[in-house]
């Protein structure tokens, strides 16, 4: 019925080794349903001219350009080119040709960290790399490629990732990068394939805000948007942010009137728990500023005197960009956590 469809149980061993299914469910879900993060299904109209890699010579007719997985725009010089998404060819002569565009993922990839799993070696590097795409081509005896002999069918398999871009700082490990990793297979008796691909990143839920009791109580919220218009509530957690969005923060003094009283943000900084002292970190803000061990470093946000704050200075606001928490031990695998 379209779906895929997974039965899961949970089995309980006796003394006797005598097993007692304690627990089962049915998982179900759609065979076309995207991941949340994955690029848009227009692979051609949003490619610029100057950004286009010729999929074949000029002059070709529609047909044979999408038959080749390609996208065409005719009464151009290449008028056949490569849309935003991985474009396999297996030729003839028993070649591999593989196009990935960096908007393939979402966020868009690091095309320059694109290489082969098993073979980096000068043979198995690109042959052609621009600004919004890379192209590789090698034959089915390199590079790593794994042979399986089915019936009368010759089943050659390699496989594309992109490594991460990992900023290690004193007390914590993130990326901003997607999870890039696909298989990719010709039969020796077909000539051509095309693979989409989905990627799917899963968020989880940012702490509470956090309150201490004292002379002063503060309150950290998260914006709806950059306007500050309005605020997510406990009920509304966990709020699914991609990789790179960014997150408008706001942290305030509370139950004050006093016009004379100044909020300053020393030392702010991420951890995968509710935990505040545990490990890993990721500083925000040092010592008041945006931490300089980040590309993607926090903004400050000037409080304006709006109407909706009688007092500015008891608010501070910054925007930092969506990242996941690594582990570099466990070869960079993301942690578990909020």
């Amino acid at each position: 019925d379209s779906h895929y469809i997974m039965p899961v149980g949970v089995e309980e061993a006796g003394a006797a080794e005598h097993k007692t299914v304690t627990e089962r469910k049915l998982l179900k879900c759609p065979m076309d349903l995207l991941a949340g993060d994955a690029p848009g299904t227009d692979w051609c109209g949003s490619i610029p001219a100057g950004d286009r890699l010729p999929c074949a010579p000029s002059p070709i007719s529609r047909g044979d350009c999408e038959k080749r997985g390609c996208c065409y725009s005719p009464g151009e010089v290449n008028s056949c080119f490569y849309g935003n998404t991985v474009t396999l060819d297996c030729t003839q002569e028993g070649h591999f040709s593989i196009a990935v565009s960096r908007k393939v993922a979402s966020p868009p990839l690091l095309l320059d960290s694109v290489h082969l799993t098993f073979r980096n070696d000068s043979v198995c590097k690109p042959v052609m790399a621009t600004q919004a795409f890379v192209l590789f081509r090698f034959p089915f005896t390199s590079c790593g490629t794994t042979k399986q002999i089915t019936g009368d069918q010759a089943v050659y398999e390699n496989e594309l990732m992109a490594t991460r871009d990992v900023k290690n700082g004193s007390s914590g490990s993130v990326t901003r990068d997607s999870i890039f990793r696909l298989r990719v297979s010709c039969s020796y008796s077909v000539s051509s394939n095309s693979l989409p691909v989905n990627v799917q990143v899963f968020t989880l839920p940012p702490p509470f805000p956090e309150t201490q009791a004292g002379p002063l109580t503060l309150e950290l919220q998260i914006a709806k948007d950059k306007n500050y218009g309005s605020y997510y509530g406990v009920g509304d957690y966990p709020v699914v942010k991609l990789l790179r969005d960014p997150i408008y923060v706001e942290v305030s003094i509370l139950h004050r009137t006093d016009p004379h009283l100044e909020l300053f943000l020393h030392q702010c900084w991420a951890t995968p728990s509710t935990d505040p002292l545990s490990q890993p970190q990721w500083p925000i803000l040092v010592k008041g500023c945006p931490y300089t061990g980040d590309n993607y470093q926090t903004q400050l946000i000037p409080v304006q005197k709006a109407l909706e704050l009688p007092f500015p200075s008891h608010h501070q606001r910054f925007s930092i960009f969506t990242f996941s928490f690594v582990d570099p031990a466990a070869v960079k695998q993301a942690l578990r956590g909020p």
